[in-house]
């Protein structure tokens, strides 16, 4: 019974298996970061790049997300115990007047896998929840989602409010119609297309 068999539960979208793993490594004694970043981490890095090169695709990468955030589950409060640090607060949502979320979800689960405290806002949030949420957590990232073109301006607009508020997080932002140059065009930090290139931002980010 190895942190390799933690590893290989995620990896295999085994979520039934890997609370019971992370109990038995704990019970072991071994170190709850180090379940952290061998475990859930490595594994979620591995799936991230089989998506970027094609091998996996969004439904495996959910089942995978979603055998991570089980074993997370268990060793969250090992990590506080032992005051293990994450590497940024991110507050991630769906932009106002758009319900859609799974691909929100998922780069929240990436991010949180990834080694991040993630305040997931839901969809259909206003600029000013984004704003009052990032000051109360202190939030080092905004995370900003959008599937419709029509809510994209709403992306502008919490960028802008974020600033007025004279926050300092930094935006990233995502979704099917959004680019790059869009990211430049309203003052985002950066862009991802897809989850596993959100996580690899997001630490480049906060580096």
């Amino acid at each position: 019974m190895t942190i390799q068999d933690i590893y290989k539960a995620v990896v295999d979208f085994d979520d039934e298996a890997v609370p019971g793993l992370i109990e038995k490594e704990i019970k072991a004694g071994t170190d709850a970061k180090k379940i952290l970043d061998e475990g859930l981490i490595a594994a979620m890095d591995y799936v991230g790049k089989l998506f970027s090169e094609g091998e996996l695709f969004v439904p495996e990468m959910l089942m995978a997300a979603t055998a991570m955030k089980a074993g997370l589950n268990i060793l969250k409060p090992q990590l506080a115990k032992s005051g293990g640090a994450t590497i940024g607060v991110v507050v991630i949502g769906t932009v106002k007047g758009d319900l859609h979320d799974i691909g929100k979800n998922l780069v929240g689960m990436m991010l949180e896998g990834g080694g991040f405290e993630v305040y997931d806002l839901g969809a259909d949030v206003e600029p000013a929840k984004f704003v009052a949420a990032a000051k109360e957590k202190k939030a080092n990232i905004v995370g900003l989602s959008a599937l419709l073109t029509t809510t994209m301006p709403y992306m502008e607009d919490t960028v802008n409010a974020l600033k007025e508020a004279g926050l300092t997080s930094k935006v990233i932002i995502g979704g099917a119609p959004v680019t790059a140059a869009y990211a430049e065009k309203i003052g985002a930090a950066g862009y991802s297309d897809d989850a596993p290139g959100a996580v690899e931002l997001a630490r480049s980010l906060v580096k």
